[in-house]
């Protein structure tokens, strides 16, 4: 494998914490994410941008202040900027998010979820 080329499940075989996203890749502004995730993460909104999940394994429920909306494998979630969220995940899912360079994964909200964004392969903090 040459170093411009990146695979999905190897990327994720090197995440060990949920709801920690590392960049896969970065085209033009945006980057994408591989992120696992267990559990509810926090509400939170993305003031200035959308932000696109696509849900690789598992079943992942988006949840909106006036609906959830449930994804499984293969379906892809574009949440609008501005509309306040929380993922939440029964059993272990495996996502790709899809957010301009920069974005802070608890958005609006900060606190103890909010997450340096790793590298492909690069592990947890010590």
């Amino acid at each position: 494998m040459t170093d411009d080329v990146r695979n999905v499940q190897a990327a994720l075989g090197t995440i060990t914490e949920h709801w920690q996203p590392h960049r896969l890749v970065s085209i033009n502004d945006y980057d994408v994410k591989v992120v696992k995730v267990r559990g509810e993460f926090v509400w939170h909104t993305h003031p200035d941008t959308d932000e696109l999940f696509m849900v690789l394994e598992g079943v992942l429920t988006i949840q909106l202040r006036d609906r959830d909306v449930v994804l499984g494998p293969n379906d892809v979630f574009v949440v609008p900027r501005g509309v306040e969220h929380c993922p939440r995940a029964d059993e272990e899912v495996h996502a790709i998010l899809f957010e301009p360079k920069g974005t802070v994964n608890t958005g609006d909200a900060g606190g103890d979820m909010t997450s340096q964004l790793r590298e492909f392969g690069e592990s947890a903090p010590v």
